[in-house]
């Protein structure tokens, strides 16, 4: 690396130091966070992580962005349509940390096999995904293991962002996601720990259905405002940050 770019490398983290110091800048430098799903809320978590130093990343995404993720999905622009996401927020996190370590995952993550596929190493583990089978999973492997993990429950058809809180799973209320991914929680031997940002404003009504031939059972879409998956994205990072900080450190939490 050149003395310049070295130069630029530095001052990309001078406020983050001027907050936390050494110890805290080591502590994010060390770390690994597994990231699954990389969208509206996802992609906005990845960044505030490759932002505040993180250093390593396993990103997990099956999905390709199209055009009705440019309204709120940090991977969507018309340059980057049908580009997996996974492969748009790595170029993009690297762009942001050069010496990032990134491992890139372009699959749907699948219950059954989701015990075996958490990396050895991780930190810390951060839901962005929709299907609830696969969440709750995540965070039953999760625990098995150890590791801290934080989910982010229904962010579509809202639009307060002054409802957004985050809690244990178990004490989320007002979020149809959240009731149904606690049901299974308790069905599937999920304990409590497992932080959550969700909102309980009532969302509001008109879904639509997406229809695909040959697609198989049909997917409902929500409206979806521009700033509240990244604000749900930002809280769920922040989650991370602070567990990594730890207790003995000023605003982290363990």
């Amino acid at each position: 690396m050149t003395p310049m770019a070295d130069r630029h490398r530095t001052l990309a983290n001078e406020r983050t130091h001027l907050l936390l110091g050494d110890v805290g800048i080591k502590r994010l430098s060390e770390a690994h966070v597994l990231v699954a799903g990389v969208g509206g809320v996802g992609g906005n978590c990845v960044e505030a992580l490759a932002r505040a130093g993180v250093g390593k990343l396993t990103l997990v995404d099956f999905d390709r962005v199209v055009a009705s993720n440019c309204n709120r999905q940090v991977v969507a622009l018309h340059s980057t349509l049908d580009c997996l996401k996974v492969e748009v927020m790595a170029e993009r996190a690297r762009d942001i940390q050069p010496g990032i370590t990134l491992v890139c995952e372009a699959r749907r993550l699948s219950p059954p096999e989701i015990p075996d596929f958490l990396p050895e190493g991780v930190d810390v583990v951060l839901d962005c995904i929709d299907a609830i089978t696969s969440k709750v999973a995540l965070y039953r492997a999760a625990q098995e293991r150890g590791i801290f993990v934080a989910g982010s429950m229904g962010a579509a058809a809202r639009l307060d962002p002054s409802q957004v809180r985050v809690g244990d799973l178990y004490e989320t209320h007002g979020c149809p996601m959240a009731t149904a991914v606690r049901k299974l929680a308790r069905r599937w031997g999920v304990q409590t720990g497992v932080r959550a940002v969700f909102s309980p404003e009532r969302p509001l009504p008109h879904p639509e259905r997406e229809f695909v031939p040959g697609a198989g059972p049909q997917k409902t879409v929500n409206g979806t405002i521009s700033y509240m998956p990244p604000i749900f994205g930002l809280m769920l990072a922040a989650e991370g940050i602070r567990y990594l900080l730890g207790s003995d450190m000023p605003g982290g939490a363990r």
